[in-house]
Parts: structure tokens; C-alpha cells; sequence
């Protein structure tokens, strides 16, 4: 009776931890898109979003590697929880999405309040090493669909557009799932909740 009971005990423990990584994964992905999508939304409010200025935009950044690129850029007045800071934590925090391979999601960020933020590389925190792509999605309102490009489209003129909304892949083992984070449009007043 033992050794059935055993048996039992065992063999349930496997069904039941059989999809805790599907679960888990699952989970993981849709709280980093809600992490995101909330502070992306924070920076389109005020005092984050300033007049005559796009609240999210594309800037050229240098990170620590020292390659200069373009990356999708914003502002946290109050800075994020993720931050760690050497001392008190200071206001005024500039944002920038960057992924990198086998590496994952990156937040590259410094305070406009510190002495040396136009010549130090911004600091480096990962969000999430299960990201491994990020994507771009533009709206074509003259053929109404949307389109995803690996890198960022330019306009006319060459320079790069802001797109509309970001695809994150997420990969696990043999796991993949997509988020689709849609940029908000800056606003002036506080959001009808």
C-alpha cells in the first residue's frame, strides 16, 4: 500500500510540474509587457511629456560597449524600481530600450540632474534575458495594415520614424511567445480612468 501511494505521490508531482515551465514563461512575458507598457505610459503624462517635445521618441545613444545607435527613448520624472542607484536616487531619469543577443531586454538610463549626463554612457539594467528580439510596427493608413520591421523605417528625408507599436519575442528553451506594446500617444491632461 505504501509503494502504491508512493507511486501515486510521485506520478501527480510530475503532472502537475509538467507545465509549470509553460506557466511560468507565460507569466514572465506578460509582467515584463505590463512593466513596460506602464512606464511607457508614465512617460506620456505630466510632467514627463513637455510641450512641443515627443515624449517617446528615437535618440542617438552610446551605451558602455561605446557603439552609438538609435534606440526608442523616454523620460521617468520619478525614475523606475528597477534603478539602483549609487546614493539617493535622483529625478529626471532618461530611458532607452535596447536588445542585444543572448543577452536580452536592457534599459539604459541616467539623470539629467547628474554632472556628467552629456559625456558618461548611461547605466545598464536588464529587464529580461528571455527577450532576444525587438521588433517595430508601423500603421500604412493608405493600404490600412500594419507592418513589422526589424529595423526602424525611415522616412522620406532618411531619418528614422517612431513606430506605433513594439513586438517583443520572447524565447525560453523550445518556448517562444510574441507581446505587442503599443507606444501612447502623448497627452496633456490626466487619462480618463
Amino acid at each position: 500500500m505504501l509503494v502504491s501511494l508512493n507511486t501515486f505521490v510521485f506520478s501527480m508531482g510530475e503532472l502537475w510540474g509538467r507545465g509549470a515551465d509553460v506557466h511560468l514563461f507565460d507569466q514572465h512575458a506578460r509582467a515584463v509587457t505590463r512593466f513596460l507598457d506602464r512606464e511607457l505610459r508614465s512617460a506620456v503624462l505630466p510632467p514627463a511629456a513637455r510641450p512641443n517635445v515627443a515624449p517617446i521618441a528615437l535618440q542617438e545613444i552610446r551605451p558602455q560597449s561605446g557603439a552609438t545607435e538609435k534606440l526608442l527613448t523616454f523620460e521617468l520624472p520619478a525614475g523606475c524600481r528597477l534603478f539602483v542607484w549609487p546614493e539617493r536616487p535622483l529625478p529626471e531619469v532618461v530611458c532607452s530600450l535596447q536588445v542585444r543577443d543572448r543577452e536580452g531586454l536592457f534599459l539604459l538610463w541616467h539623470s539629467r540632474l547628474e554632472k556628467n549626463f552629456e559625456s558618461d554612457p548611461p547605466r545598464e539594467t536588464i529587464v529580461t534575458p528571455l527577450v532576444t528580439a525587438l521588433a517595430y510596427e508601423y500603421y500604412d493608413a493608405d493600404f490600412k495594415r500594419w507592418t513589422t520591421e526589424t529595423t526602424l523605417k525611415l522616412d522620406n528625408s532618411g531619418n528614422p520614424l517612431t513606430p506605433q507599436r513594439l513586438r517583443l519575442k520572447f524565447v525560453y528553451n523550445k518556448l517562444t511567445r510574441e507581446s505587442v506594446i503599443t507606444l501612447p500617444a502623448p497627452t496633456s491632461t490626466l487619462p480618463l480612468f
